[in-house]
């Protein structure tokens, strides 16, 4: 059975680039029948955020990707958080220098960084000098017994390390260009590469699907599972994802939204991004874009992995988010729409009643949910300011305005049984459309504005069917009461 895992570090929010990840290793499981499993890998404590993991696992649930097993899910593989397994990599680094592939060092902070300054200083590679394989065992036991600290080094061999990726094809390290890693810190905790190593073995990982920025790495990784004696799983590493400039998409450039949470507060949809991250690196037999989640399982394939860098378009993610919001239902929109109704409504002081009607005009013209914060000002503010200057259209004059506000006003006064529709209350204005009166814009202009206070907003006809009759009855008289 196939197994794959998707293994972050506590130490901030769920990246872009963590969840395209996610997701492919979910979309392999899937495809194949195998298991999806999520791993902490919490063992550089130093950059760990509290609250972290929480968050985390609530952003891949957001997106929809379930796991079989992981720090929430029990499994026969556990414990899933790698601060909970030290024992067992404390126990693997040592039989590492019992058989020869690792050894101690004793070597102090500041001699290590005065020997990488002077090999940058001479243009040579920053590796360890291997000073303490020179000890005897007699001098290690001596060190040991006198309760110095020490980590534990990988003894890299001589050779060459060849593998076949996935995505990249076959790739060839020499090993002369590799460092004697440490494996094991002084105070007892493993490295990334023991860590993942160990755990990837014991939890019977058949594929590492990981971003490229793990790539120089892997021979070292291939090293271990040799020195172990273990049979290494397959490694596919992905495209980095790029800003638009084509440099890799980064939490620590300002400016870019680099956050799951960032996303889902801001109104995009799930499935929408899930689909958007799809095509992040990886394309399908066709030209279709739209893939919910199940489509993207049938499809995934690791062979359709590009190699080269992928490039997030915010305009492109933006609108495969209207097109997710179009296929809402209206009960659904509105519901998603709630938390942004009652905020906006917090913030004016308006009491909120049903939003399904505006709810209902905003749906085409939504791109992002947060977006009702500038078309909906009209709904919540009810005692804005207008001025002459805006109610009177460029080619009209104060009397015509007048007028045109009047009729409308006796226009709904009038309205009687009718429905009170769009289409209903376009058919009624449209009356007062004719040679010799008023044209729509010496009309509409000042009945809309009087309705919403802004320049630009939805059709006026919608607007006022989501006012209702009553409510535009007290907004044309409040609009009258400017001209008078």
């Amino acid at each position: 059975m196939f197994r794959v895992r998707f293994a972050p570090s506590p130490t901030g929010e769920l990246h872009i680039g963590g969840a395209r990840t996610a997701l492919y290793n979910y979309l392999f499981a899937r495809k194949n029948k195998g298991k999806f499993i999520i791993r902490i890998e919490d063992t550089d404590q130093e950059r760990f955020v509290p609250g972290s993991l929480d968050r985390i696992l609530q952003g891949l649930k957001w997106l929809g990707l379930e796991w079989d097993e992981g720090p929430d899910i029990k499994g026969e593989f556990g414990p899933y958080i790698q601060s909970e397994r030290l024992e067992l990599y404390q126990k693997y680094a040592h039989e590492l220098v019992d058989k020869g592939s690792a050894y101690y060092c004793f070597c102090e902070l500041s001699r290590l960084e005065i020997l990488r300054e002077l090999q940058q200083s001479q243009k040579q590679p920053t590796k360890y000098d291997r000073e303490c394989l020179k000890l005897t065992p007699d001098n290690v036991k001596e060190r040991l017994a006198r309760g110095e600290k020490f980590v534990i080094r990988l003894k890299v061999p001589e050779g060459k390390t060849i593998f076949t990726d996935k995505v990249r094809g076959e790739v060839c390290v020499d090993n002369s260009n590799l460092d004697d890693q440490v494996l094991l810190k002084s105070d007892g905790f493993p490295t990334y590469h023991l860590a993942n190593v160990v755990d990837d073995h014991l939890m019977q990982i058949t594929h590492v699907i990981r971003g490229e920025e793990w790539l120089p790495s892997t021979p070292k990784h291939l090293l271990l599972y040799e020195a172990f004696g273990w049979q290494p799983p397959e490694f596919a590493h992905l495209p980095n994802v790029l800003n638009d400039k084509r440099a890799k998409l980064s939490k620590r450039k300002d400016g870019e939204a680099v956050w799951v949470q960032t996303y889902e507060r801001d109104g995009f949809l799930p499935e929408a991004l899930t689909n958007f991250l799809a095509l992040l690196g990886w394309h399908p037999q066709d030209d279709r874009e739209i893939f919910s989640l199940e489509e993207l399982v049938k499809e995934f394939d690791l062979d359709r992995v590009q190699k080269g860098g992928a490039i997030f378009s915010m305009q492109k993610l933006r609108w495969f988010n209207a097109e997710y919001i179009k296929k809402l239902t209206l009960v659904k929109l509105d519901n998603l729409l709630k938390p942004f109704y009652k905020a906006l409504a917090q913030t004016t002081g308006q009491k909120i009643g049903t939003t399904r009607a505006l709810t209902q005009i905003l749906q085409s013209r939504l791109i992002i949910l947060k977006d009702i914060n500038e078309f909906t000002h009209w709904y919540f503010v009810s005692d804005f300011k207008l001025t002459a200057d805006i109610l009177i259209p460029k080619a009209g004059n104060l009397a015509k305005t007048k007028s045109a506000l009047q009729l409308a006003y006796e226009l709904l006064i009038d309205y009687g049984d009718k429905k009170w529709e769009v289409e209903e209350l376009r058919n009624a204005f449209e009356v007062l459309v004719r040679p010799g009166t008023f044209t729509r814009g010496e009309l509409l202009w000042p009945v809309r504005v009087a309705l919403t206070g802004e320049r630009q907003s939805p059709d006026v006809f919608e607007v006022a069917f989501v006012l209702g009759r009553e409510e535009c009855l007290k907004r044309l008289l409040d609009a009258q009461k400017v001209l008078a």
